[in-house]
């Protein structure tokens, strides 16, 4: 189909691009007077944070694909490492087998990103989604993690704790949630009515499948059918027939 040829090192590139800009707004809004900041200002910073920290787990989610650079396969693990790591110290290798079982049962029991079978209930839901890539010991190391951050921060450059929460744990939070909803509540908790093929495909409609959760939401079925294509390549995979409706791998 030669998609991924075309976009072997674009990824590479897109990858770079992504981290250096999370690394670099952290830097740049965390030092920002907020009593002098207008809330829309704040609001749209924050949401710009947590698009580039939904960008890093989905940097690391194509490394697991073997996507993010195909032709350097250390180098692609060592990048998807870093960003699961920059994401929330996640561990990549939990992350990978969570996904390869997901891809062999999607969208039912026994899938880790699906619900329990008992309670399909949103905020159940969500609550056992993150507890699939969050353990007690993870979460804990998490914790001690960004408390140590945050203190030293604060104490070498007098960076406020409230800056802090907004720049670092809100955009994690609201990625979270973006993650949940957006690629695994809608396209596996509405079922297969959930998919709809017949999609708009203009300029609008793709900023939207971007912003919303970097086309893993508008184009879920694509990549299970087809998961050696990048995430930026999925619009142009829902072209290629045909599309498999129990979303295998």
């Amino acid at each position: 189909m030669g998609l991924q040829k075309q976009g072997s090192y674009l990824g590479l590139w897109l990858a770079i691009a992504i981290i250096l800009l999370w690394v670099g707004s952290g830097i740049f809004l965390m030092a920002l007077p907020l009593e002098k900041m207008s809330w829309l200002a704040i609001a749209f910073g924050i949401g710009g944070r947590s698009f580039l920290h939904t960008g890093l787990f989905i940097l690391a989610h194509d490394a697991m694909h073997g996507n993010l650079v195909p032709n350097h396969r250390h180098l692609n693990r060592r990048i998807g490492q870093l960003a699961v790591s920059l994401y929330a110290l996640l561990s990549y290798k939990n992350c990978q087998q969570n996904h390869r079982i997901h891809h062999l049962k999607p969208g039912q029991i026994g899938d880790p990103d699906f619900h329990d079978g008992v309670h399909p209930q949103p905020i159940f839901w969500y609550a056992k989604f993150l507890g699939g890539y969050f353990s007690l010991g993870q979460f804990l190391k998490f914790i001690g993690a960004i408390g140590l951050f945050s203190f030293s921060v604060h104490s070498w450059f007098h960076i406020t704790y409230l800056n802090l929460f907004l720049v670092f744990l809100v955009p994690l939070i609201l990625s979270s949630l973006q993650l949940f909803f957006f690629g695994t509540y809608l396209p596996h908790g509405l079922g297969k009515t959930g998919q709809n093929r017949h999609r708009p495909t203009n300029f609008l409609w793709h900023c939207w499948s971007l912003i919303t959760c970097y086309h893993f939401g508008a184009y879920h079925q694509e990549h299970h059918a087809f998961p050696q294509i990048p995430w930026f390549q999925l619009p142009q995979a829902a072209a290629i027939p045909p599309i498999p409706q129990n979303l295998k791998k």
